[in-house]
């Protein structure tokens, strides 16, 4: 499950990326939750030399155009990431978070990764390599 899962989000990631796929190359993948105001959605976040792209686990229900409910994933390859942010819950310091911010301003919120301090760092990483790349 968790390689179709990988697949999946990478294909996500190239067929976005406005360079040739060529040039991208995926940096990392972890299972985290996406923050959101209706609770935390479990997925994974594919970490990339160009993108980073989050693909949930599970259909989510939204409602349709003619007035009914569609299960569909959760698939989102952000806009250009301008910063990634540490956080942490003042009250749980165990619980931390990082911040995605894009440069049109849209921040995602994650949390939950087995390996925090290598998320931070690969997509600290990921950010770099996009900013020279576009120098």
């Amino acid at each position: 499950m968790f390689h179709c899962r990988l697949i999946k989000c990478v294909s996500n990631i190239k067929s976005n990326c406005k360079q040739s796929s060529t040039q991208d190359r995926l940096l990392k993948a972890s299972r985290c939750y996406l923050s959101t105001t209706t609770g935390p959605i479990i997925g994974l976040l594919c970490i990339s030399t160009q993108k980073i792209a989050f693909c949930s686990e599970k259909s989510l229900t939204i409602s349709s155009t003619n007035g009914g409910f569609i299960r569909t994933p959760y698939n989102d390859t952000g806009g250009e990431d301008k910063r990634v942010e540490e956080s942490q819950n003042v009250e749980k310091p165990k619980q931390k978070y990082i911040e995605i911010v894009t440069v049109d301003h849209f921040d995602f919120w994650f949390t939950g990764f087995v390996n925090y301090d290598k998320a931070f760092k690969t997509l600290q990483k990921s950010i770099n390599i996009s900013q020279q790349q576009s120098q």
